[in-house]
């Protein structure tokens, strides 16, 4: 399952959302053998504009996912952060990085 997020965070609690998205991608990557990959950037020109690109082993896998405590810590964390959030379900072409 691969998803992009597009998100628009409050300019003035960007500092405080990006903690907060550091702590959960990296609790999702260390504790969950489903997420396979959370990729975060932001506009150059606009950086309260984020773009996620999430892979998931499988759609129970996500759906694992925002279950867990570190997710929903995120989640509620966020809320009065993000002005808004579009998920965009997408097919993958082709996902190719070199090798750590």
């Amino acid at each position: 399952m691969v998803r992009i997020a597009e998100l628009e965070i409050v300019p003035e609690r960007l500092d405080e959302y990006l903690a907060f998205l550091k702590e959960e991608i990296a609790a999702s990557l260390e504790r969950e053998d489903g997420v396979l990959m959370l990729h975060a950037v932001s506009e150059k020109a606009a950086p309260h504009r984020i773009r996620l690109l999430e892979v998931y082993a499988s759609e129970a896998a996500y759906l694992t996912h925002i279950q867990t405590p570190h997710f929903l810590k995120y989640k509620q964390g966020t809320l009065a952060m993000v002005a808004s959030l579009k998920l965009i379900d997408v097919d993958p072409v082709l996902l190719a990085a070199k090798p750590a």
